[in-house]
């Protein structure tokens, strides 16, 4: 389903730009007509709906990749806070909630005989309370495309962490921490439709910060050989402003 909504999304997109790049007449929206143009304004909202893919990545004490990361597709929703700066530059708000789901694999480097297949396994939802705090760098207007880049930092809460739980990996619980810290990084076109300008992007999400909580054993299969464990992420976002 949410790659059936990329895909009409993707289309619409694509119909609209060959309508207006090839078009003898270009009708060029501005704040006079609908609502088609809000780039004046000192302070500008919104919100936005995407789909995001999630993964983690590991650095090793030992240099064996223990771990396979299953990646599936989540779902992103948020609000969008925008204050200009100048007409190239507006710093962006965008708070949001991300659900999704990864799966590890580990390899059997590290285990005692006598494993089960389970203990190779862990699954890891997340459902993130997403605070990026973005600055935005616009090329000039042309018609009613404006592509732009955009970058910062970022936090986030995940409300499905267990870092408080007593059990750990060899009770099935694997353990992540409650908050980390990002920086993005990505690209997009505004595209200035009649009532509203509509905006694809793509942004990527690198962790700074180690979210792994350790086993009690400090030669747990699951934990003892992991230096960092840290979130990296893709996000495909549809804004409405």
């Amino acid at each position: 389903m949410k790659q059936f909504f990329a895909l009409i999304s993707f289309l619409f997109i694509l119909q609209t730009s060959n309508a207006q790049l090839f078009s003898k007449e270009k009708v060029v929206y501005d704040a006079n007509q609908g609502r088609g143009s809000t780039d004046n304004r000192l302070l500008r909202w919104g919100y936005f709906l995407g789909i995001n893919s999630y993964d983690f990545n590991f650095d090793y004490k030992e240099d064996l990749r223990d771990i396979y990361v299953k990646k599936s597709p989540g779902f992103s929703v948020g609000l969008i806070g925008n204050l200009r700066v100048n007409s190239f530059i507006d710093l962006r708000f965008e708070p949001g909630l991300l659900i999704t789901t990864r799966e590890l694999h580990y390899s059997q480097t590290h285990f005692p005989s006598g494993f089960k297949n389970s203990d190779l396994i862990r699954e890891v939802k997340s459902t993130y309370v997403h605070f990026p705090l973005l600055v935005k760098i616009s090329t000039k207007r042309v018609n009613n495309f404006k592509p732009f880049v955009i970058g910062g930092i970022s936090t986030a809460l995940n409300l499905s962490n267990n870092q408080d739980n007593p059990e750990d990996n060899s009770s099935g619980q694997f353990r992540s921490k409650k908050s980390a810290l990002f920086y993005e990084l990505g690209f997009g076109i505004d595209l200035y439709l009649y009532n509203f300008k509509f905006t694809p992007s793509i942004r990527g999400l690198f962790g700074i910060s180690d979210e792994l909580v350790r086993d009690k054993d400090p030669n747990s299969p699951w934990t003892s050989n992991v230096a960092n464990m840290k979130t990296r992420g893709l996000f495909i976002n549809f804004t409405f402003q």
